[in-house]
């Protein structure tokens, strides 16, 4: 992994003609940053599935990741409405988001269910971006146990390969202050510990969302490998100084 990680997800806030318009103004600042152009920032876009290849476009020739906010459970199938990892992965894509807190409290989603999708996206060579967090607020310490056991629940029965683990204590997230940086670096720590213990698991990365913001990087410093934006990134001014932040924090 690069030094730092720098992610935005678009969710469900942008139709489809601003979200192009979005897409085109970061690319043009992206193309002329030193940090993302020489892999000493990693950055990466999860736009809506109907995004995916304006953003491919937007980007080509550049190192930017473009990922799926979903993946299905299951390969292929009678499974109206699914978008298969294969199929994210044939139209550019190399990241799935998987597991978000409002996909659990929305739609239900398990571990079980998680941990499907995981295994897809690694079957068909894509980045797990896995979301990991607590849904209470608690002390660092049991906050670490809980999400060193929900990343646990979601590489059941996995194959080899790198993940991202976004944390994202759900408390925190929309919150007007992200969690406290003691908290973060405990939980990080603990997350990081989990990764580096299994060698299925070479070269992933930890990072936090979760109201995340420009300061937080460098108040964190090697804490976490990088930060998961939300509605901040809707400037593209804004987005491009927290790329700034993370050149010099890397």
């Amino acid at each position: 992994m690069p030094k730092k990680i720098v992610g935005v997800s678009l969710k469900m806030y942008f139709g489809h003609e601003r979200a192009r318009t979005w897409l085109t103004e970061v690319a043009e600042r992206v193309r002329g940053h030193d940090g993302v152009s020489s892999g000493a920032v990693e950055f990466f876009v999860t736009p809506t599935f109907l995004q995916i290849d304006p953003a491919v476009q937007a980007f080509a020739g550049t190192p930017v990741r473009i990922g799926g906010q979903d993946v299905a459970a299951e390969a292929s199938g009678a499974f109206t409405g699914e978008v298969s990892a294969s199929e994210l992965a044939e139209v550019g894509a190399s990241i799935a988001e998987i597991g978000h807190a409002e996909r659990r409290r929305l739609y239900g989603e398990t571990d079980e269910v998680v941990a499907a999708k995981t295994r897809q996206a690694l079957d068909a060579g894509l980045t797990p971006l896995l979301c990991i967090g607590e849904t209470e607020q608690h002390d660092p310490e049991d906050a670490a146990v809980a999400a060193v056991a929900q990343l646990s629940a979601s590489l059941a029965d996995a194959p080899a390969g790198a993940v991202i683990v976004a944390y994202e204590p759900v408390w925190a997230i929309g919150a007007p202050e992200p969690a406290g940086h003691d908290h973060i670096r405990v939980v990080a720590a603990a997350l990081r510990a989990a990764l580096d213990a299994d060698p299925a698991r070479a070269g992933s990365a930890v990072i936090y969302g979760g109201a995340a913001g420009p300061g937080l990087l460098s108040a964190l410093g090697d804490a976490v490998d990088g930060v998961f934006l939300g509605r901040f990134a809707h400037d593209p001014d804004a987005l491009l100084s927290v790329l700034d932040e993370a050149v010099s924090v890397a």
